[in-house]
């Protein structure tokens, strides 16, 4: 932990020149995950070029272990530097609601780098974030991952226990975050629909939290300007009243967000995910 707190102090300059590194590692040496991600995009965009699909993938690659060095800098990183390198725009639409004695929903997809999305959500928010996670196996990097999450105050709840949580707070003001383009499990309650060219399962968590608790229900569309640099912008997704809403209404419009996203910056996006290893049955 100390090795890693020490390096994070370096000047995230400093640390882009070991992301370069690592990135001519991971794409022309190693090949991590290559065939994955090339298929994933070649799936998305079936109207690119070879070429085309190959850009977008070294571009994936460079964003991915840009996001690698950052994440180490976060675990030191000062709230000017912050929010000068995450900017959010919009977040009034969470923080008014939140002192209002309201629960928010923030939808999210896997862009770089939701990490320091997330830790500039907390920053503003405090311990009224509430971010639901998936534990990390390795115990170290658990810890390690917890530690740089939580600098500002934010709730951790991992998902196996996050509906006895919610039920247990639900009259606690607060912004909840859900990271709502992840693969259920095959014990999951799960959604199918198409999904960027593939029917694709998707938990509906978000959906009934806020239809059952009259929540409303954000998405931040994400863009880098430039390295280092990211964009935030959040608009409101959902909101109350939801009597006239059709089923998966809420999941559907954030699918329509999460592919207008991607295909405005499609290097930003977890190509590197299996998303669709699951196969409708």
């Amino acid at each position: 932990m100390l090795l890693f707190r020490l390096f994070s102090k370096l000047p995230l300059k400093v640390l882009f020149v070991f992301s370069d590194l690592f990135y001519l590692l991971a794409y022309y040496i190693i090949g991590y995950r290559k065939k994955i991600v090339l298929s994933n995009i070649k799936h998305a965009f079936p109207e690119k070029s070879d070429a085309e699909i190959k850009t977008i993938a070294r571009k994936f690659y460079r964003n991915f272990t840009d996001s690698m060095a950052e994440t180490i800098k976060l675990l030191t990183m000062g709230r000017k530097e912050l929010h000068r390198r995450f900017v959010t725009k919009n977040a009034n639409l969470v923080t008014d609601n939140v002192d209002n004695g309201e629960i928010v929903i923030g939808m999210c997809g896997h862009f770089f780098n939701w990490e320091g999305h997330l830790l500039t959500a907390s920053s503003k928010v405090g311990e009224k974030c509430e971010t639901v996670y998936t534990k990390l196996s390795a115990p170290f990097f658990e810890k390690l991952m917890k530690s740089m999450r939580c600098r500002f105050g934010a709730i951790l709840t991992e998902r196996k226990s996050f509906q006895r949580t919610f039920l247990r707070n639900r009259n606690k003001p607060r912004l909840i975050v859900l990271a709502a383009d992840q693969r259920p499990n095959l014990s999951d309650i799960r959604y199918w629909t198409p999904f960027m060219n593939r029917e694709t399962a998707f938990f509906e968590g978000g959906e009934k939290l806020a239809k059952k608790f009259n929540t409303k229900v954000i998405y931040a569309h994400t863009s880098k300007p430039k390295r280092g640099h990211y964009v935030f912008e959040y608009q409101v997704l959902s909101q109350p009243p939801y009597l006239d809403h059709e089923p998966h209404s809420i999941t559907d419009k954030f699918i329509s967000l999460l592919e207008k996203n991607i295909r405005a910056e499609p290097s930003l996006y977890l190509w590197s995910h299996n998303r669709w290893k699951q196969k409708k049955p």
